[in-house]
């Protein structure tokens, strides 16, 4: 089989979990990731990392049983490696509290992390303005790490790297075989894809290292999860803003929540701040389109709108996107435009 040229579009934890898996699994491919930002300049080098995910309204369950799956198994078998300390990832155990007891008290996800349960009363008492919890065992994936990493083995295999803005999919298209979106937040501009909204995050880096389990409000709101070089507390979900510039009444606000939480934060240093905009979408767009360029037909397969999954669902997506890269190449494409 001639040689496939393969362009990954986007850099983040998405992008390149997309590519390491086409240049690895498909030899014939030679596969370029092209982006503006690689780490430690990405959304996901601030990100927390943790694996937690979120049910999507318009994806069917198991689909979306299986991006958790094989992301968590994925992750779980570098965290039982020597290569864990490189990448960056690791078990991390702790509780999903809840002020008001869930719909669902037992997720989706919960046969797939290690060992969850309810909490104990004694364990709640910790916690007395919450009524249910969750304790489990997950995995963190610190991007600051788990991308350089996945670049050097995306190098390992021949893949190449061109820091370059995108702003034009048609005419980057004319001179590969298969494009891979991964664009994220980028995609409303590149696709004009009105879906795709930013979702701002702020957190504090704080330095306490006697905190060694994660604490999580059910909403998502104020979170507190111990890393390698400092511990992660938050946050924002502020929808539709575009500001990169540090809130100082957010990170007031970070810090007085978590410390109800977790008062000996309050005897924590404060490192610094940090902001980024996840890439919104109602669902994830993990789909297979076709570009019509010069009388042939160009897939694109789109891999982006994680939204906060990012590094949750990374590997899962981009096995699927894979899947969907390998049938465009042996099938015939339709007569359609993207």
């Amino acid at each position: 089989m001639k040689r496939v040229k393969v362009l990954v579009v986007g850099a983040g934890v998405v992008g390149l979990s997309t590519a390491v898996c086409v240049a690895e699994t498909l030899p014939y491919c030679s596969v370029t990731v092209i982006a503006e930002k690689f780490s430690p300049d990405t959304t996901g080098d601030g990100a927390a990392g943790i694996l937690l995910p979120k049910e999507f309204p318009d994806i069917p369950l198991e689909r979306q049983k299986r991006w958790f799956k094989e992301s968590f198994d994925h992750l779980l078998a570098i965290a039982d490696s020597p290569q864990a300390s490189d990448a960056g990832v690791y078990l991390s155990s702790g509780y999903h509290i809840f002020k008001d007891i869930p719909c669902d008290k037992k997720p989706f996800w919960s046969d797939f992390v290690l060992g969850f349960r309810y909490m104990t009363d004694r364990e709640m008492k910790r916690f007395p303005n919450y009524k249910f919890g969750q304790a489990f065992t997950t995995l963190k994936c610190e991007c600051l790490n788990y991308l350089p990493w996945l670049e050097k083995r995306l190098r390992a295999v021949g893949g190449q790297i061109i820091h370059e803005k995108v702003t034009d999919l048609q005419k980057l298209a004319l001179n590969y075989d298969a494009i891979m979106n991964c664009s994220g937040l980028s995609s409303r501009f590149l696709l004009k894809d009105e879906e795709v909204y930013p979702i701002r995050g702020q957190i504090l880096k704080v330095s306490a290292p006697w905190l060694k389990n994660f604490i999580r409000d059910g909403d998502g709101n104020t979170y507190i999860y111990p890393g390698i070089r400092y511990v992660s507390i938050g946050g924002t979900r502020q929808a539709d803003d575009w500001r990169l510039e540090v809130d100082k009444e957010d990170s007031k606000g970070i810090l007085e929540r978590c410390c109800r939480l977790e008062p000996s934060l309050r005897a924590a240093q404060v490192m610094g701040e940090w902001v980024g905009l996840r890439p919104g979408r109602a669902n994830p767009r993990v789909e297979r389109q076709y570009l019509h360029l010069q009388g042939r037909q160009v897939p694109v397969v789109h891999n982006y709108g994680h939204g906060g999954c990012g590094v949750t669902l990374s590997w899962g997506t981009a096995l699927d996107a894979l899947d969907l890269l390998r049938q465009s190449l042996f099938e015939k494409p339709p007569q359609a435009r993207l």
